[in-house]
């Protein structure tokens, strides 16, 4: 009989890479772990795990195990969901890791949400602001509970296995220009742009440790060029600062855009790139009460977010 608790060592083993990594994780000691990985490796009758320098590596026993941990995991979540669910109250706490523009967008008015209801039903949440594929990480390393993620029509997003997720709203992608840009381009504000017009064109973009940077590359190389990036910024109100003062042009999506967009002329783009915003669990965990009351509250705010 296989025991739970060693294939969810193993899950975090996966997950983590290493032994101390995954002690550290479960607030275990490193030998107890290799103790369970040893104990577990009797139970199923053959190795699932060797060692590959200092490191251990998952053998093809212990790859299918962790397959079917992650469904006896979810199943577990789900039956802990469902009696959480029985209980009156929604009070717990959600982690919630989400990428910038929808922590100051669609965390921020969730939070003032949360803070005006009865504290006895209210979830507590904790935020960490990170990149989408962090936020994925974290969520399964499970040290978050609700991942918020994009993935853009010329560039989509892998999800982890054993997650569940749902679209929460979508939004187009905007090219900001300087007016004096727009008008020698013969561009009113609003009117959708040619991408190729601006070729010759300085361009303004997050770092390439982003998605947002190859979204950029990518909608550039469909309309025939690469473009001639000036300036990287992991923030979209800095970018739309220096477009403002002349640097240059850029691709923002619409929720990214900060409250006072100042001398920028905005435009649809003629072939739209529109950005998708997800939010991920882990399979089983949706019913949660306290998961279940911020996921109706995200949706509720998404619904009343800018979108053109």
């Amino acid at each position: 009989m296989l025991d739970v608790r060693r294939l969810r060592i193993l899950q975090h083993l996966a997950a983590y890479g290493t032994v101390a990594a995954t002690a550290e994780a479960l607030h275990l000691t490193p030998p107890a772990v290799s103790q369970h990985l040893a104990a577990l490796q009797k139970e199923a009758g053959t190795p699932v795990v060797e060692k590959v320098g200092r490191t251990l590596r998952l053998t093809a026993a212990g790859e299918l195990l962790v397959a079917h941990a992650e469904i006896i995991l979810a199943e577990l979540a789900a039956a802990e969901s469902g009696l959480a669910a029985l209980q009156t109250g929604r009070q717990g706490i959600v982690r919630i890791a989400a990428f910038p523009s929808a922590a100051r967008a669609l965390i921020a008015p969730l939070w003032r949400r949360l803070a005006d209801a009865d504290a006895s039903q209210a979830p507590s949440l904790r935020l960490s602001v990170v990149e989408p594929d962090e936020a994925l990480d974290q969520l399964r390393k499970r040290s978050t509970d609700l991942a918020l993620v994009h993935s853009y029509t010329v560039l989509p997003r892998d999800f982890p296995a054993a997650c569940e997720q749902a679209v929460l709203m979508e939004e187009p992608v905007l090219l900001a220009l300087h007016p004096a840009q727009a008008d020698a381009l013969h561009l009113t504000a609003g009117q959708p742009a040619d991408l190729s017009l601006l070729a010759d064109v300085p361009w303004l973009a997050p770092g390439p440790e982003t998605s947002c940077h190859e979204m950029i590359q990518r909608a550039c190389g469909t309309a025939g060029f690469v473009p001639d990036i000036r300036a990287c910024g992991s923030d979209f109100a800095v970018l739309t600062a220096l477009v403002a003062a002349g640097a240059g042009a850029a691709l923002v999506p619409r929720m990214a855009l900060p409250e006072t967009t100042g001398a920028v002329s905005l435009h649809p783009l003629a072939q739209p790139v529109s950005r998708t915003i997800y939010t991920v669990s882990r399979a089983g965990t949706g019913k949660r009460p306290d998961l279940r009351r911020v996921l109706e509250l995200l949706h509720d705010t998404a619904a009343g977010a800018p979108r053109g």
